[in-house]
């Protein structure tokens, strides 16, 4: 009989489906770590475009249960905590909304095609949703800075996303 210690055992990816109940509760979990993160980082100045907190659980959802509950978590969160909050503004919504959904896409497809969340597939996850998410911001504010905001600021951020992704789904959510 083989063990295998906590380093060992490789972590268990999932593809739920929209008929699993599971695919709900997953997705209102992370909704909710969306929500309060959120609302933590903006105690901060400038702590929501610095620590691009609305798309942190958004990549472990997708990475961890799949491109649904990542779909899911990707599109409510931002019009939750923009309906709850305020934050983000109703005039930011469409940007973050595709950065959001181009994430649950990009994060979902890596995670079902490598088999693994290691630091090089989300960091790829992460500047692909960054890159394609800033040529579509571009595109719709007209303005090529305001679209480079998040590598011009929210680079902390994505370290949060790349590093705290990769504890989450690899050593808190192992099953």
């Amino acid at each position: 009989m083989q063990t295998h210690t906590a380093e060992s055992v490789p972590v268990r990816l999932h593809s739920l489906t929209y008929g699993e109940t599971k695919t709900y509760l997953f997705a209102a979990l992370f909704i909710a770590g969306n929500i309060l993160l959120p609302q933590l980082c903006h105690l901060a100045p400038l702590g929501g475009v610095r620590w691009l907190p609305i798309y942190c659980f958004t990549l472990v959802g997708a990475c961890k249960y799949g491109w649904r509950v990542g779909l899911l978590t990707a599109l409510l969160s931002p019009l939750i905590n923009s309906a709850l909050f305020g934050m983000p503004a109703a005039a930011a919504l469409p940007p973050i909304l595709a950065k959001s959904l181009l994430l649950a896409g990009a994060a979902g497809y890596a995670a079902a095609r490598f088999r693994k969340a290691s630091l090089a597939v989300l960091a790829a996850v992460i500047l692909t949703y960054q890159a394609a998410g800033t040529l579509f911001e571009w595109a719709w504010v007209g303005d090529l800075q305001t679209a480079l905001q998040d590598f011009r600021i929210g680079v902390p951020g994505m370290l949060l996303q790349l590093f705290g992704g990769w504890l989450v789904i690899n050593r808190l959510i192992r099953r």
